[in-house]
């Protein structure tokens, strides 16, 4: 299989050699899901990580009401774990499914680890990716307490548009924070303006 999609995201955040990429990505293993699969499942101990190469999926968990709440939406090309999990071994809190038919690359904590240790380049790319992931998690925290329902809309609209067209407006909903009938309105008013 053809590794250019995965062998590319680490150049687009890093300026690393082909060589030392593909030392890296070497044991990368591909995979497909079908829609509507779990990639991961809670209270399991995650034991690989996964660059998603094409497609879209969710990480959700189940509120005391035992309803499906987003919890974030992955959309290619990027990794998705649980990196609590997979690092520290412990169990997982969320489901991780796909949203539509996906394409994947996966790789072992033992390879994480190996390329850790031997390649300076792996480390600071890592480095990167959990500061560029933590930005991203606490930018999310801190518009769901700051912002509007709308605004909210508006701004994952503007930063994320192919998302309304392969992710259910019901995910959409819980993802933003909100009820399906709230995002209806919303999308009715902004369309309207």
């Amino acid at each position: 299989m053809n590794k250019d999609k995965l062998n590319n995201y680490f150049h687009s955040l890093f300026p690393i050699s082909n060589d030392i990429v593909e030392e890296i990505t070497k044991e990368f293993e591909y995979f497909k899901l079908n829609k509507n699969t779990i990639l991961l499942n809670k209270e399991i101990i995650s034991t690989e990580t996964y660059f998603l190469e094409e497609g879209y999926l969710h990480s959700y968990i189940l509120n005391e009401d035992n309803e499906k709440v987003t919890t974030n939406i992955y959309s290619a090309p990027c990794f998705v774990n649980d990196f609590l999990s997979f690092f520290k071994k412990e169990s997982t809190k969320e489901v991780y499914e796909t949203l539509t038919d996906c394409v994947f690359w996966k790789t072992n904590l033992d390879n994480v680890q190996a390329n850790f240790h031997d390649i300076p380049e792996f480390r600071e790319f890592s480095r990167l990716l959990f500061v560029i992931n933590y930005y991203k998690l606490n930018d999310r925290l801190i518009d769901m307490v700051s912002q509007k329902a709308e605004t909210r809309y508006l701004n994952l609209l503007k930063t994320q548009p192919n998302v309304f067209q392969n992710v259910p407006l019901k995910i959409i909903a819980s993802f933003l924070g909100i009820t399906d009938s709230t995002l209806s309105r919303i999308r009715k008013e902004v369309a309207r303006m």
